[in-house]
């Protein structure tokens, strides 16, 4: 029995007068990767941010329907962006480490939220969030230095670290992989199923293969609509709508 862990009922946004998103209606599985696809500007990227409230920094943004997570809507006027965060993590598409030291890196958000104090707790902390990163063997003896000093691909381990060490429920990606080489790529989508037994996860790439390979389903979005979503097989071999296999085939975007 799949659980429905996030949900969207006739999700709509305007940035200014602009409709960015037109009515999205979608549930998101609990411990599956759901992949976000569609040509640029078709809304991926600004729907992943409701879904954490990152939205809520940009000015002149409007927003209807709802988001619900855990049962709960997270637009509710009771529920603080804050604690939206921390059940709802977020890793960019360029590598982003504070200018911190690493072990400052996963520690800052856990001391902040007052999830640990320092000491023991906080160095076991840090270490089983490098480790559920796959990157503990390959700092745990420079944890003091600057994590803007690691590869590329090796930062971006760190920000899913960083992103993990709150004990998130839902971990957002927006072309995670984008910028990095193919074996750092290889490696980041390796770590993202592993993490689906902790965590449910959704990420928007614009490349199908990683699409394909990672996700358990798919939602193709055009022009802010969502136009399909369904098991990712059936997305890239049975698409039912024309639109999904136009794309899915290169006629367009």
């Amino acid at each position: 029995m799949l659980n429905i862990k996030v949900k969207t009922e006739n999700l709509k946004l305007w940035y200014g007068k602009k409709l960015a998103l037109d009515g999205v209606s979608l549930g998101i599985y609990e411990n599956k990767i759901t992949a976000l696809i569609g040509p640029s500007g078709c809304g991926k990227s600004t729907y992943l941010r409701c879904l954490n409230r990152m939205n809520d920094l940009i000015d002149g943004i409007r927003i209807e329907g709802k988001v619900i997570i855990n049962g709960r809507d997270i637009y509710a006027p009771e529920v603080d962006e804050v604690s939206v965060r921390k059940k709802v993590g977020m890793v960019f598409q360029q590598p982003n480490p504070f200018p911190k030291s690493i072990y400052d890196n996963v520690a800052y958000a856990p001391l902040m939220h007052d999830m640990v104090k320092k000491g023991k707790a906080c160095d076991l902390l840090v270490e089983k969030a490098l480790k559920d990163a796959g990157l503990w063997d390959e700092v745990k003896d420079i944890l003091n230095k600057s994590g803007t000093n690691l590869s590329g691909g090796q930062q971006q381990r760190l920000c899913i670290a960083r992103a993990i060490a709150v004990e998130p429920e839902v971990i957002l990606m927006d072309e995670p992989t984008s910028a990095l080489d193919p074996i750092s790529t290889q490696v980041i989508e390796n770590l993202m199923t592993r993490l689906k037994e902790k965590y449910t996860i959704i990420i928007v790439t614009h490349n199908m293969q990683q699409a394909s390979r990672i996700s358990d389903t798919a939602a193709f979005f055009h022009l802010g609509k969502l136009i399909e979503h369904n098991k990712t097989e059936k997305i890239f071999l049975e698409p039912e709508e024309e639109m999904t296999e136009q794309y899915i085939t290169g006629k367009f975007g």
